[in-house]
């Protein structure tokens, strides 16, 4: 039979990999044993209504499919492939499905990139598939619930939908307990990335942006890749108006093995991971309910406008818990007005107190007419979002028969007020899956837990904000320059070398002998000022006896630098001693290996081993982006003054730190790791009482 030729409908401008023939198929050849069998089931359970073509050497059916002996059979080139056999085999048919102008496939089988002896065998399947789009290898494939393609040897926990979500996975076993989830979260596509020796998990998840019936992705992620293309897919998914959330694994040194093992991805590290999806519009969540019930809010609602929540709930307890488990979210429970207090009163018993978040009492339970008052005017007032939390009883012992009037009258007074609304159970088991549905059908989002709500809320606050802000600079790219050798600069070249980009920083001179010495203090002017000396070339100096403070006198200066040049066999640098200061900050620079130069703030001194509190951003940054990151600082209460302190100098703070991100950025093929600690902040002024700078150079 004559095959036809299918053009790729690929514009040459665009980047994103064509895989509208892979995901969306309208013919699908399996290839395979028992694993492939288990495909043609699942996608017959489905109710696919395009072609399913298993080939197999000796078999003349597949669960009553005609099968095909060889791919010279099949009646046209197929628009998807699973490929069930082993990693030789595989590659074999690669080649030939390329040649014939299939659609693209999935690599079932394991042996490539993710172990010791499969880099030659990856590049072999790279370069047998061309231009083909191909899934994995080292994966389960791809469901399609919207179409019911399903390319999958495995059963799973879905159903055909007309719209949902898309979930797309590194970890088949995630994606299987994904499927299973009883949350009422309406999946319209769940694919698995494998080890993405072709296909990414940025350019899959782009792909799914341009199906009209997707209305958020959701993203596991064990490894990055390349940012540049989750860059573009953050890019185009503001474009079509799609939140994309995710999930990223590697936080731990043990999760980071085990990622490196399981997908042959570099995980990164987390503070960069956080700081660069941030930047993306993207948040992170913390766990996989935390990550479904945001999707599903997501589904219905879209991104927030805003940070502004409302709780109800007929139990002081709940409301208590509430607003207890919003202290670490990023949420405003909004107080009323007293007019809006009055409106609110006026529908409930006179015991009740109003406010936010509202205990409503049990006096108006069971009556749906009441609830409905109640409920519409405490909404009316305008939150981004208005949570009512609902708690329903075991269907196997108990009755729902109470609930329907408190079920019938959220729906309505959401219509009234025209809000946003959410269903909140406090135990995920308490909103059973045949209610998520139903209030999803209603327009209001069913969401399992306070916690993992809250969590929900914020993020897509999240989303909503980064769609109004202009979207920020593609990141300084990480260098391949091979680290062949590293110099440690000592302070006053760090020094020396920052001032340069702005960095502000004491007056000093450097001195090899106490005569030298005893000239420099002259210079900086002893007696009128109280001087520092510090030996050079130690990297902690007050655990080492390397530095003397408080200095007035060019003879204790004298003394003191011989003193530290002959126990250290260093120079020394003397310089004024910062007065006046009321915040120390640090300000480093690290390199990562997959997002480049990590520039990081946070509490410096002796604080900033016993706090940890730091945030972290990706270069390029704006001022912009350093303030928001100042203020999220724990310290961030001292620089406003604090116990009757004066207020310090932001201003130098964020001068001090763009000074760093230019240093950063000009050194940015060499930079390894740049230190400076403390920073000292004064009413005016912030400067570097220590700094140290390691690049790399060649031998």
């Amino acid at each position: 039979m004559a095959w036809s030729i299918h053009v790729r409908s690929e514009c040459l401008d665009q980047m994103t990999p064509d895989l509208s023939r892979l995901l969306r198929p309208k013919s699908i050849a399996v290839f395979g044993g028992a694993w492939a069998a288990n495909v043609v089931e699942q996608c017959l359970k489905a109710g696919f209504d395009g072609h399913i073509w298993p080939v197999h050497p000796t078999r003349e059916a597949v669960h009553g499919v005609k099968a095909y002996p060889n791919l010279a059979a099949l009646p046209a080139p197929p628009d998807a492939a699973w490929i069930g056999v082993n990693r030789d085999a595989t590659i074999d048919i690669v080649r030939d499905l390329t040649k014939m102008d299939a659609g693209g496939a999935v690599c079932f089988a394991s042996g490539f990139r993710e172990t010791d002896d499969g880099a030659d065998r990856n590049t072999a399947l790279l370069d047998a598939a061309g231009e083909m789009p191909i899934i994995g290898p080292n994966c389960y494939g791809a469901l399609n619930y919207l179409d019911g393609a399903t390319l999958w040897p495995d059963q799973h926990g879905g159903k055909r939908v007309k719209k949902g979500v898309a979930i797309i996975t590194q970890s088949s076993n995630i994606a299987i307990n994904l499927t299973m989830q009883q949350r009422g979260l309406p999946l319209a596509y769940m694919l698995t990335a494998g080890n993405q020796a072709q296909i990414g998990l940025a350019d899959m998840a782009s792909a799914l942006l341009e199906d009209k019936r997707v209305t958020a992705i959701g993203l596991h992620i064990e490894g990055v890749g390349d940012t540049a293309a989750f860059e573009a897919l953050a890019a185009r998914a503001r474009e079509k108006r799609i939140p994309v959330v995710g999930i990223k694994v590697g936080r731990s040194d043990q999760a980071r093995t085990a990622t490196i093992s399981h997908t042959a991805s570099l995980a990164g590290s987390d503070a960069g991971s956080q700081a660069f999806f941030k930047r993306l519009g993207i948040p992170l969540l913390p766990s996989l309910p935390a990550l479904v019930e945001t999707l599903k809010l997501l589904h219905t609602h879209g991104p927030l406008r805003g940070r502004d929540v409302l709780s109800m709930s007929c139990s002081g307890g709940e409301a208590s818990l509430v607003a207890d488990t919003a202290l670490g979210h990023n949420l405003n429970f909004r107080p009323y007005e007293p007019e809006e207090k009055t409106a609110i009163a006026a529908t409930l018993n006179p015991l009740v107190t109003v406010a936010n978040p509202l205990d409503y009492h049990t006096f108006i339970w069971n009556d749906e007419k009441a609830m409905t008052a109640t409920f519409a005017a405490a909404m009316k007032p305008g939150f981004d979002l208005s949570m009512l939390v609902l708690d329903f009883p075991r269907a196997d012992r108990c009755s729902h028969g109470t609930w329907e009037p408190a079920v019938k009258a959220i729906v309505k007074a959401a219509k009234e007020a025209k809000a946003q609304t959410a269903v909140v159970a406090s135990l995920g088991e308490l909103l059973p899956e045949d209610r998520c549905e139903a209030f999803i059908a209603k327009g209001i989002a069913p969401l399992c837990g306070i916690d993992e709500a809250l969590l929900a809320a914020d993020a897509a606050a999240q989303v909503g904000a980064a769609w109004v802000t202009t979207p920020a600079q593609p990141i300084l790219p990480p260098t391949d320059m091979p680290a062949e050798n590293t110099v440690v600069l000592d302070e006053a070249e760090s020094k020396f070398r920052l001032s340069n980009f702005g960095v502000l920083v004491p007056p000093g001179r450097t001195a090899s002998t106490p005569e030298q010495a005893d000239r420099a203090a002259e210079e900086l002017g002893v007696g009128d000022y109280k001087l520092a000396v510090k030996a050079l070339g130690i990297a902690h100096k007050t655990e080492a006896d390397a530095v003397r403070l408080n200095l007035q006198s060019a003879a204790v200066v004298k003394n003191d630098t011989w003193v530290l040049i002959k126990n250290h066999q260093s120079e020394v640098l003397i310089e004024h001693m910062v007065i006046g200061g009321l915040v120390e900050i640090i300000i480093g620079v690290t390199r990562d290996p997959v997002y480049g130069l990590v520039l990081t703030i946070g509490a410096g001194g002796v604080l900033t081993e016993l706090l940890q509190d730091s945030t972290s951003l990706l270069l390029p940054t704006t001022e912009t982006e350093v303030s928001e990151a100042l203020e999220g600082l724990r310290v961030a209460k001292l620089l406003d003054g604090y116990r009757g302190k004066p207020p310090a100098d932001k201003g130098a703070i964020i001068d001090a730190v763009m000074a760093v991100a230019r240093f950063a950025g000009a050194y940015s093929g060499t930079l390894e790791e740049l230190d400076i600690n403390p920073l000292i902040v004064c009413q005016e002024g912030a400067f570097a009482a220590d700094a140290l700078i390691k690049i790399r150079t060649r031998k």
